[in-house]
């Protein structure tokens, strides 16, 4: 049974979502959810919409950018003024049916608007309100612009990536954005899960430099304990070895990761050079650190040797970890990818075929599943309005021309 024979409701199609965010942080955390079954609505500005319809690159039958299916896939949209106060007043009236609210403004611009958590949970104590930004809710920077480059440099990220001879690069993705987005998501669920018990809601607080700098392992100890600044290394990491990109005969570069002692010595055996794995210099793992020059020569000089691929399958038989650097078509053209539905093709707005990545992770029983790409601007106003709040036709005419919608 594939996830999407599962008749099982996914686990949270209960939930309502207000999403207040625009581009990336916010909306990323939306998308989780979404995909998991909220109900998630995407508040937007009327006429314009976020940001995020105009991003990335545009599909060549119609000109309509393609990032926005996959960061606004499964929600709906409702176009509301929330700088005009009946545009608030409306916000406040859907905030007391929701269970949830993100936004990701800069910190002070919802309770100028009466929209704070105070304000909102005085009418629905259970709210969970998240609050995705680049800094925090507090603090001396918690009211700058808080772009994911900038929270990744203060995060760590930017200075340790790259190659030691040039300038820090950076990912080729919004990483920042996306890794506050998974935080938000992650302390949504827990707040939930502490509502059930108490009946309170609360805030969470996810800033994108945070979420940055709790991926950063050991590199906070490291320099207070032993002076040690972690630096750029380039494909690798110092003192982890080997586990690197080796190139192959024909010119293309296989990842290799056999630091471990029981899979290096099942390298060295795919190799034909079983008593490496003996060797004073590469016996454990601190000794093939200190000479992790000297043992990235070996694997390469081995790798030479053959095509990519074939190293990639001697190195499966073996059980060694390694594989290709996959770009997009390689991705699609994967066996596992398809027996896994890594990727799925979901019918855009005008019926074609749209392949993304697909849902995680998986759950067994009740899995999240991708229902629908992006929604148009507005698409789902009358809807929402109607269904949560019961307006009317005429009611929904008055706020049309107040263009409050």
């Amino acid at each position: 049974m594939t996830p999407h024979d599962n008749p099982t409701p996914p686990p949270l199609d209960d939930v309502k979502v207000l999403e207040l965010g625009q581009l990336i942080a916010g909306p990323y955390c939306g998308q989780v959810l979404a995909d998991f079954g909220a109900q998630v609505v995407k508040v937007e500005p009327p006429g314009k919409g976020d940001a995020m319809r105009q991003w990335g690159e545009a599909d060549p039958q119609d000109g309509e950018p393609l990032w926005w299916n996959v960061i606004a896939r499964n929600k709906q949209s409702l176009t509301l003024d929330l700088r005009q106060p009946r545009g608030q007043a409306l916000l406040r009236e859907l905030a007391r049916q929701a269970d949830v609210v993100i936004e990701n403004f800069r910190p002070g611009t919802m309770e100028r608007w009466g929209l704070g958590y105070e304000a909102l949970s005085r009418d629905n104590p259970g709210l969970v309100m998240v609050r995705v930004t680049g800094f925090g809710q507090d603090g001396p920077y918690a009211s700058r612009a808080g772009f994911a480059s900038v929270c990744e440099a203060m995060g760590g990220l930017r200075y340790i990536s790259g190659y030691p001879d040039r300038p820090p690069v950076r990912v080729g993705i919004s990483l920042g954005d996306t890794l506050a987005g998974v935080h938000a998501a992650l302390g949504t669920m827990m707040a939930l899960h502490q509502r059930a018990r108490s009946g309170c809601g609360q805030v969470v607080d996810s800033s994108i430099f945070e979420s940055v700098l709790a991926m950063m392992e050991s590199l906070v100890p490291e320099y207070a304990r032993a002076g040690k600044v972690r630096e750029r290394s380039g494909s690798f990491l110092p003192k982890i070895a080997p586990s690197n990109a080796y190139p192959a005969r024909d010119g293309r570069d296989v990842i290799i990761g056999a630091n471990q002692d029981t899979v290096f010595r099942r390298l060295c055996e795919a190799m034909g050079q079983p008593g490496l794995a003996d060797h004073p210099d590469y016996a454990t793992h601190r000794a093939r650190g200190e000479h992790q020059q000297a043992i990235d020569d070996l694997v390469a000089t081995w790798t030479r040797q053959h095509d990519a691929q074939q190293v990639v399958d001697i190195l499966a038989r073996a059980g060694v970890p390694a594989g290709l650097v996959y770009r997009a078509p390689d991705m699609l053209a994967d066996p596992h990818f398809q027996a896994r539905e890594a990727i799925v093709e979901v019918p855009d707005r005008h019926g074609r075929p749209l392949p993304m990545q697909n849902v995680f992770p998986r759950l067994s029983h009740s899995p999240g599943r991708v229902r629908h790409v992006g929604p148009a601007l507005g698409e789902h106003t009358e809807a929402i309005l109607s269904g949560w709040l019961g307006y009317d036709t005429a009611a929904l005419d008055a706020l049309r021309r107040d263009q409050v919608i």
